[in-house]
């Protein structure tokens, strides 16, 4: 069940009325039926290992609360141990088994056996949450709940469960522990988002893919036009698909009174690399800067700057790997770990460059946009890539002499290509108006006359349901992660 489906239209329109109408009176029973939907909603993409996510839930849940009121340091110790095994464990068996088997094999010249492993959806993103919340109360940081409904729920919130925002237990369970009331504001706000990340995947998004697809499966077959401007298109794509799906998630979770990690800051408009990792994929980078980065920088600082470049490159290798069982995604982490080297020698990775409050950014602004945009560019097609022999095919094929070709894409008019640029263009102009906001779509239209805001409203609907209807609907991306 995806977000812009008909059954999650169907099933958010009837939880919605439930939450609100029915159990709004009593928080346990409002909360009982968010656990009740996230399984409904988890089931509904797979059902058979519904059972794995509960026998986590209930795992971490008793894990927490032996972590906390156990004495002994050592028994402590066991218990945060037996979570982290548990944790990564089930990551290393569920995502990277038949990789590590398949590496063997191909490494020593033996037949160990691949198994056919069924990976749990979300399993990178729940498991996070597990281990921050373990770590958590190991270091005296949050408070074990007693409440197992309320840290169930924390592991399998239904918005945020498949695909993030990866939230820690500070930010959730307090709010799980209040009473929620409807506040009409913040629910127009959460809609205005859920329609932004709408027109996001279906118009952006699902267009690009149109063409990517085309572009990496025949990359062999296109001239290098074509390949330069599908791995344009694929990086706009990845951005548009997963801050689409976090822009909804966070306006399905304001609908129901709650607030959630905020996962995406306008990365385009970064002025370096390390600009750009605070902005994108936020709760992620955020949760291994916490848990790795800064002890590796406690673990390395007798190393100066080499220290330093260790600890970024290890944890940037670690975010690649993160992605999935390929050395693809292992080289793509590694440099963007590499690509913080010249800002560490300089002196000014941690020199944040804030962007003028001008209607137009600056010649020097947009050089450093194009600059990082590029740089980020070049990785994807690392990231979108089956293999590393691919990648370096597909590179060798865009710095060609037919890069000077009129590009060709089966299929695709040169309207339908125009106007999807078009699309692209007014994302970033209203990205671009709304950079200090939340959301792009923030108060937008406020202090215009209610027709014509409602007109600019419409409009995008239209868009969006056009798209739909001739466009096929796809997964998002990163349900596969």
């Amino acid at each position: 069940m995806i977000f812009n489906s008909i059954p999650f239209v169907l099933f958010f329109s009837l939880f919605f009325c439930l939450y609100w109408f029915v159990t709004n009176k009593n928080l346990k029973t409002q909360n009982v039926l968010i656990l009740i939907g996230s399984y409904f909603f988890y089931a509904w993409s797979d059902w058979r290992l519904l059972s794995f996510l509960i026998g986590v839930s209930a795992l971490n849940y008793f894990l927490g609360i032996k972590i906390e009121t156990t004495s002994n340091p050592k028994w402590r110790k066991v218990f945060l141990y037996i979570g982290l095994l548990q944790g990564i464990g089930g990551l290393l068996f569920f995502k990277y088994y038949n990789f590590f088997i398949i590496s063997f094999n191909e490494a020593l010249s033996i037949g160990l056996p691949t198994l056919k492993i069924l990976v749990p959806l979300g399993i990178s993103f729940f498991t996070f949450r597990t281990i921050s919340y373990l770590l958590d109360i190991d270091k005296g940081k949050q408070k074990a709940t007693t409440d197992w409904i309320i840290f169930f729920n924390y592991v399998a919130f239904f918005p945020s469960l498949l695909s993030g925002p990866i939230d820690k237990a500070n930010k959730l369970i307090p709010q799980l522990e209040k009473s929620r009331t409807f506040d009409y504001n913040i629910a127009v706000d959460g809609l205005r988002q859920i329609l932004w990340g709408l027109f996001k995947k279906v118009v952006i998004a699902n267009n690009c893919a149109v063409i990517t697809s085309e572009v990496f499966a025949n990359y062999h077959n296109l001239p290098a036009s074509s390949l330069l401007i599908g791995t344009f298109l694929y990086t706009i794509q990845i951005y548009a698909d997963f801050s689409g799906y976090s822009d909804m998630a966070i306006g399905f979770a304001n609908l129901l009174g709650i607030k959630i990690t905020k996962n995406f800051d306008f990365p385009f408009f970064a002025q370096n690399i390390a600009d750009f990792w605070r902005r994108w994929h936020i709760s992620l980078t955020s949760w291994l800067t916490e848990y790795v980065f800064t002890p590796l920088c406690i673990y390395f600082r007798d190393y100066n700057n080499l220290g330093l470049i260790l600890a970024i490159v290890i944890n940037f290798t670690l975010i690649g790997i993160w992605h999935g069982a390929n050395w693809t995604y292992i080289l793509f982490g590694f440099l963007h770990g590499l690509y913080y080297i010249p800002l560490i020698l300089k002196d000014t990775l941690n020199k944040k460059k804030k962007l003028g409050a001008t209607s137009f950014p600056s010649f020097l602004e947009v050089f450093n946009m194009m600059k990082t945009f590029v740089l980020v560019m070049f990785t994807f097609v690392i990231f979108k890539s089956n293999s590393i022999t691919e990648a370096v095919h597909f590179y060798k094929s865009i710095f060609s002499k037919s890069l000077m070709q009129l590009p060709v894409f089966k299929g695709v008019s040169v309207i339908y290509f125009v106007s999807l640029l078009l699309y692209i263009l007014f994302l970033f102009v209203l990205e671009w108006n709304a950079r200090k906001k939340e959301h792009a779509l923030e108060n937008f239209g406020i202090g215009l006359l209610k027709p014509i805001r409602w007109t600019l409203y419409s409009g995008l609907v239209l868009v969006i349901y056009y798209f739909s209807s001739i466009v096929s609907n796809q997964d998002f991306i990163y349900f596969q992660f």
